[in-house]
């Protein structure tokens, strides 16, 4: 079955969430340390890999909902993948992931010198799940008898 990825874009790193095959439950997949691997051609060498026919990319918003730099940053990054993805790319705002990955990480026990390495990866599960979480059950099937 289709699966989906989410994607905490940032200027160092990148963190990549993938669904289970359900589209039921995120995990974390990947970081992406950008100055090592351009973040695009290694998305789209995962959409094949994967299965992936939805990306959710986390649009950062200020607190009070307006766009600023970042936000302008997703929305070119969207753009661009739409043009070269092929499947859906879908923007989702992302405020405040960052601040529930490490919260969830301290709480898990991770130190927050070990979080570096991993919090994108939190922060793009924690998107993808959202996105998710948001969408209509599918319809149970019908029974034959």
């Amino acid at each position: 079955m289709p699966r989906s990825l989410g994607i905490d874009l940032g200027d160092a790193r990148v963190g990549v969430a993938i669904s289970d095959e359900l589209n039921f439950l995120a995990h974390p997949l990947e970081t992406i340390v950008v100055k090592n691997t351009p973040a695009l051609p290694r998305i789209l060498t995962l959409i094949a890999e994967k299965n992936i026919d939805t990306i959710i990319v986390g649009v950062p918003r200020n607190m009070d909902g307006s766009h600023g730099p970042a936000s302008e940053k997703s929305k070119a990054f969207i753009e661009t993948l739409k043009q070269k993805a092929p499947c859906r790319v879908l923007p989702w705002d992302e405020r405040l992931t960052t601040v529930s990955a490490q919260r969830s990480l301290r709480e898990a026990g991770r130190k927050a010198h070990e979080q570096k390495s991993i919090i994108d990866q939190a922060a793009a599960q924690i998107i993808l799940q959202s996105w998710m979480d948001s969408q209509p059950p599918l319809p149970e099937p019908e029974s034959n008898g």
